[in-house]
């Protein structure tokens, strides 16, 4: 059940102060100081009418309006008071006030809460000044006592609300980190599906409309070589496809892959030479698969829209803390790889990784691609 703090009493709590209730309202028949005998009656009844109110008004107010809390506070200690006063003092009446400021804190803030404690000891100012003042000293050592605890037990049970509720955010953060984790694998995968498979494809169409164009000629040799030549990139594309599924777990160095790269296009058409600057070293494996996504994808357009008659890869490894790919040819320039998905999914790769892209492609000089990645 929820109190205006937003808090859950726990049924324990309730049932801790209504038994407390319960045993202080047996202890009244015991008697105190004065005539209580003539009271015994009142004071059972009003004593009764105290502890039902204690336990069924406490609970009917819990998660209400902050008035019925107050109103319950007002009703039960003047009651309390009177209580207390018609048993002769008894210990009974004192523990029933206790109850109230612990059920005080429960229901209000903590200062009206405080305020309650202080009227309690208030009680006892009919006694002769000594007396009341040590009764008074005890009631209120005793209401202090009760207040803390109290005042502890809603720190703790608000403590572990906000634990709840972190929890819960912790869980929504979990779920939008799954989801967040899965639209990047889907788009690593798009990016791969199109760096690889899309490549080997390219060459296999440029190749295959070679091939017609020589079909009705006397040249059977050359037609042969380029059926040839597009059946291995088939089983190149093939290949890719695996390498994506198995996310390459040993890949090739980078030098080798980028030779092989270089390679293929020259067969595909345009002669590809490949520079290394710089002593090779190790780098990351998503550095090198990124780096050659990067010469694929640059490769691919040169041949797509260039209209180059060379081209050149270079892999710079001259700074400690970067490597940069240049992808150069000498074609008609002016163009941005066809407006297509490659480049795109290439600068979201290389951002990834903290690294950046650029295209330089002036009209009729050629054009350079070039990525920097942290090494």
């Amino acid at each position: 059940m929820t109190t205006p703090f937003g808090l859950q009493h726990s049924g324990r709590v309730q049932w801790a102060l209504s038994i407390l209730a319960v045993v202080a309202y047996a202890t009244l028949p015991l008697g105190g100081s004065g005539s209580y005998e003539t009271h015994l009656v009142p004071t059972l009844l009003l004593g009764l009418l105290y502890v039902v109110l204690s336990i069924a008004g406490f609970h009917g107010v819990l998660g209400r309006r902050r008035a019925f809390a107050v109103a319950y506070v007002a009703v039960q200690l003047p009651l309390g008071f009177l209580v207390f006063a018609l048993s002769g003092a008894t210990v009974g009446g004192i523990l029933l006030l206790v109850v109230l400021v612990s059920q005080s804190r429960l229901l209000l803030p903590l200062p009206a809460a405080v305020a309650v404690a202080v009227l309690v000891p208030l009680v006892h100012a009919p006694m002769e000044w000594r007396a009341g003042l040590r009764e008074g000293l005890g009631t209120f050592a005793a209401c202090a006592f009760a207040l803390v605890v109290t005042e502890l037990l809603v720190r703790e049970q608000r403590a572990r609300a906000e634990l709840a509720r972190a929890h819960e955010r912790l869980r929504g953060y979990a779920a939008q980190a799954e989801q967040l984790a899965t639209t990047q694998e889907r788009n690593r995968v798009a990016r791969d599906i199109h760096d690889g498979l899309g490549h080997h494809l390219t060459v296999v169409q440029m190749l295959l409309q070679a091939a017609r164009a020589v079909i009705g000629t006397a040249d059977p040799a050359r037609l042969d070589a380029m059926l040839a030549k597009a059946q291995d990139q088939s089983k190149a594309a093939l290949a890719e496809v695996r390498r994506s599924v198995s996310a390459l777990r040993e890949p090739r160095p980078l030098v080798d892959a980028l030779r092989s790269l270089a390679d293929a296009t020259g067969e595909a058409g345009v002669p590809t030479g490949l520079e290394v600057r710089g002593a090779a070293r190790e780098v990351r494996a998503e550095v090198g698969e990124s780096l050659f996504r990067a010469a694929q994808e640059g490769l691919t357009n040169v041949r797509k829209h260039a209209g180059a008659t060379a081209a050149t890869v270079v892999l710079d490894y001259g700074r400690d803390d970067l490597v940069r790919l240049e992808v150069r040819d000498d074609g008609r320039g002016g163009h941005e790889g066809g407006g297509g998905f490659g480049l795109v999914g290439l600068r979201e790769r290389v951002a990834g990784l903290g690294g950046r892209v650029s295209l330089d492609s002036a009209a009729g000089h050629g054009s350079t691609l070039t990525v920097e990645v942290p090494g």
